[in-house]
């Protein structure tokens, strides 16, 4: 087996056979550059802490504040995590102040726009769902009505890194 397809796995068989003909082929980065033959332009961390502030200001208005949107380069895509949502609490008198931090793996400079988008929704999900449930999947749907795909093609990213 590919080890590149162990991002794929959990998925089902109507799903793997098609990427891993396109794996076995060598055809993965062709089909990926036609599907995204961009990547975006949100290079600075302002600009991606504007880029996140504004889906959130969209879908997510109520929700906790954040405290900051940066590319982390220390997160390798071990257990496949591609961003992280983290929360520091810190008593101050007989309050308790929370910071919310969203940080994106920084190969995600080079993706395409569609897939950071996802990923900054993902994270977002966490500002009230806590878990990878059903309520936290809905939310991310409702935000990005094409997550699923998206998250599937991030998979794919990540392999196509891998085969450059």
């Amino acid at each position: 087996m590919n080890p590149s397809l162990r991002y794929i796995q959990g998925y089902p068989e109507h799903i793997i056979t098609p990427i891993t003909q396109l794996v076995e082929s060598g055809k993965l980065n062709n089909w990926f550059e036609q599907r995204y033959p961009t990547k975006h332009a949100i290079q600075s961390e302002k600009a991606l802490f504007e880029y996140t502030m504004a889906i959130k200001n969209r879908f997510m208005r109520k929700s906790a504040p954040l405290s900051k949107v940066i590319y982390d380069p220390k997160i390798h895509l071990i257990n496949n995590a591609l961003g992280l949502h983290s929360y520091v609490n810190r008593v101050q008198g007989n309050k308790v102040k929370s910071k919310n931090e969203i940080r994106i793996a920084s190969v995600f400079k080079d993706a395409p726009e569609p897939l950071l988008r996802m990923l900054i929704v993902h994270e977002l999900a966490h500002l009230k769902e806590k878990d990878h449930n059903k309520a936290f999947y809905q939310l991310c749907c409702h935000m990005e009505p094409e997550y699923h795909q998206l998250e599937l093609d991030a998979r794919l990213f990540i392999m196509y890194l891998e085969n450059q």
